[in-house]
This record gives structure tokens, C-alpha cells and sequence, in this order.
């Protein structure tokens, strides 16, 4: 695929009191917009959330981890399938990585910095030594070095991509050869509304207080705020074919992608806050032109509304529909699939109308997975 492709993701979602993503005080992370302020959530921890939620319905194997011990988890492979002892393989496990130019870290076994990589690529890079590790093991450190150069390390490395680092990318500073471009962008979510800052004051009893005994064996304050955020997320399907090498492995990997960033939440505090929510709309748009980011539709903060545009949520959803219905007529820019679901009633009739205008019919999120898929597989659009 050498056209570009991007599918546009908005989301609307009301959040109850909680501290998504702490700020280095301790409170709901904000930010100014539009003179106000905003309640807001970091691109990184919504990713975080993410990666994790599909960790719980993607095959292990089959999926990427970031850690700086990849040298020890390279050597419990050699170990494992070679039979050598630890240090043995530990030994093959620095003669492979030394290629790379992974440096070490401070801790012995650890690299410098996080890398994030597949781990059916360490299962490729560890099959590279399985039939000859007794022979290499038995090498002196020149020769073993100069007998692990002639082996595809890097291609090892580069090729067969977990899904999430063909979504989220890798980069490795002072080793380009082995980046991967990103095919998801991830704006910070931001409050549709001006927000405050509250603190929940709380104590705690000491259970073994004798009666005579007053006063609480702890008190504490968390920093909290309420919000309906704007989420927007953005997939290069162009770059993602290019990380996944297959176009139908592509256009899963967004069904998957999408399943989980609409159903996923940061867990700060959220044994505190229980804010366990569903978006009150998803909508999606597939463009060939560039993405759109929507956050403008927000830039006046959004007040409750009265009669069928009463409450935050209802009023942010049509001013999202009116701002893409705006942005098309004014640039011409017209996407070739759009869908929405939504949890509307039927008394937001105008805005029920301005979505359809905007984001194309109404319809339960698994349909519109299934719809977008068969679109991006060559189907027609709806």
C-alpha cells in the first residue's frame, strides 16, 4: 500500500470524581485551553492503558514488552532451549546483543535504557545460536565475536513486529537501524469544560483504638477533578501495513487497537474512585488527506446546556458533530468511511440528526468494528 490512509478516532467520555494521571504534586494533571482550565490526561497514560487492556486479549507471544532487561531475558532463552548453564549463556546473550549496539546499564544484566521488542524477535534472535551454542560457547571472546557477525541479528530484530510495536513504535537513539516508526499518534485528552481542582480530605481509624482513645490513626487529602474529556487518536494504515507487512494483519490490528482505546482507563486512584466508564460516543472517519484533530470544536469551554442539550456530555457531542461537519464543508475534505456509536436518547433529536450528518449512521460499536474492517479489506463503505 503506498497511498496514505488514516483513520481518525473521536471519543467523548464523561469521567467521575477520580486522579486519572498525577501531575509531580500528586493531582489531576491540567492544562490551559481556550483561557480556561482544562482537566487533562496524558497521551501516555491513556497509551499505557491501552497496550495493556489488548495485552488481556492478544496472545502473549504475540506482543511486544519494554524492559531494560532484554539481555537477561535473552539468556534465560539460550538457556532455556540449549540446555547451557547461565553463565554460558549469558556469555552467547552479550555476543548477540554486542552487534546491536545496546549498551549496558548500571545494574549488571540491564541495558541503558528501556527497549521495547517482541518477544517472538528474542525467540528469533535466540534460535540463531540453538544448533551451534555448544560450538560458539566454546570459542574464545574474539572469535565468538567475529562468528556472531556474519549472523542476521538485526534483521532478526527487525522483522515479524508485535502488534504493539507496529502501533506505538520503537525508537532507539544511537541504534536507528533498529526504530520503528509509529502508526498511532495519541493527543492528551482534554475537558470539553473548565474544571477545578477539589481535594477529598479522608481519615482513617486505628482498629485496635481503646475507647478512651479519640481521634483518626491517619488523615490524608487526594487531589481529584469530574470531567467529559475529548479523546482523539490518529492510525497511519499506510504505516502500519509498512511495520505489519500485510494489510489483513494491518486493518486487525485497528479493530484491536480501537477495542481497547475505547475501553480503556488509567488506573490512578482507582481503587479511591472506582471511575470505571464507557465513552458516551465513539466516532470514526477515514481519511486519504491528513488527520483532523477536533479539539477546536472546544476551544470556547462547553456550559451546561438546558432543554435537549442539557448536561456536558450531550452539549460536547454537538458541538463535535457541528465542528466536522464545518471542517468538511470548509476544506472539501470528505472521508471515505465515517460510523458512530453513541448512548444518547431519543430526546437529543438534533444532535442525533447532526451526528448522522457527520459521522454517518448510528451503530453498535461491534458492527461498526466489523464495517470499518471490511472497508479497510477493500469493502465498500457505508
Amino acid at each position: 500500500m503506498t497511498s496514505r490512509k488514516y483513520i481518525d478516532v473521536h471519543i467523548i467520555q464523561t469521567v467521575p470524581p477520580a486522579n486519572l494521571n498525577r501531575d509531580d504534586q500528586g493531582n489531576p494533571k491540567e492544562a490551559h485551553f481556550g483561557g480556561t482550565r482544562r482537566s487533562r490526561v496524558s497521551s501516555q497514560a491513556w497509551k499505557r492503558a491501552t497496550r495493556l487492556h489488548f495485552a488481556e486479549r492478544v496472545p502473549q507471544q504475540d506482543l511486544g514488552t519494554r524492559t531494560k532487561r532484554v539481555a537477561g531475558k535473552l539468556t534465560e532463552r539460550i538457556a532455556d532451549t540449549t540446555g547451557l548453564d547461565s553463565a554460558t549463556a549469558a556469555r552467547l546473550s552479550g555476543a548477540l546483543l554486542a552487534p546491536l549496539g545496546i549498551t549496558a546499564g548500571k545494574k549488571e544484566g540491564d541495558t541503558a535504557y528501556l527497549f521495547f521488542y517482541g518477544r517472538r524477535q528474542l525467540d528469533a534472535v535466540a534460535a540463531l545460536v540453538q544448533d551451534r551454542a555448544a560450538e560458539l560457547a566454546a570459542l574464545d571472546d574474539a572469535d565468538l565475536a567475529a562468528e556472531v557477525k556474519q549472523l542476521p541479528v538485526r534483521e532478526a530484530f527487525r522483522a515479524g513486529h508485535p502488534i504493539d510495536v507496529a502501533l506505538f513504535g520503537r525508537m532507539v537513539a544511537d541504534i536507528p537501524a533498529l526504530n520503528v516508526d509509529a502508526a498511532v499518534q495519541v493527543a492528551h485528552a482534554l475537558s470539553t469544560h473548565t474544571t477545578e481542582l477539589e481535594f477529598d480530605y479522608y481519615t482513617a481509624v486505628d482498629d485496635e483504638n481503646e475507647k478512651e482513645e479519640t481521634g483518626a490513626g491517619m488523615i490524608g487529602t487526594i487531589g481529584f477533578n469530574s470531567a467529559t474529556l475529548y479523546r482523539y487518536a490518529t492510525i497511519g494504515l499506510h504505516q502500519l501495513v509498512d511495520n505489519l507487512s500485510d494489510e489483513k494483519s494491518a486493518a486487525e490490528a485497528v479493530t484491536q487497537f480501537l477495542t481497547s482505546f475505547a475501553r480503556a482507563m488509567p488506573t490512578g486512584y482507582q481503587n479511591s474512585f472506582a471511575h470505571h466508564t464507557l465513552p458516551r460516543l465513539v466516532a470514526v472517519t477515514v481519511r486519504t488527506d491528513q488527520p483532523v484533530n477536533l479539539i477546536s470544536a472546544f476551544e470556547e469551554p462547553v456550559t451546561p446546556g438546558t432543554g435537549t442539550h442539557a448536561g456536558i456530555a450531550p452539549a460536547s457531542i454537538s458541538r463535535l458533530a457541528h465542528e466536522q461537519l464545518t471542517a468538511v464543508r470548509a476544506w472539501g475534505d470528505a472521508p471515505s468511511f465515517t460510523a458512530h456509536c453513541h448512548t444518547l436518547s431519543p430526546e437529543h433529536g438534533g444532535t442525533l440528526d447532526a451526528l448522522e450528518q457527520a459521522f454517518g449512521a448510528a451503530r453498535p460499536f461491534d458492527t461498526l468494528l466489523a464495517d470499518l474492517n471490511t472497508h479497510l479489506t477493500g469493502g465498500e463503505a457505508r
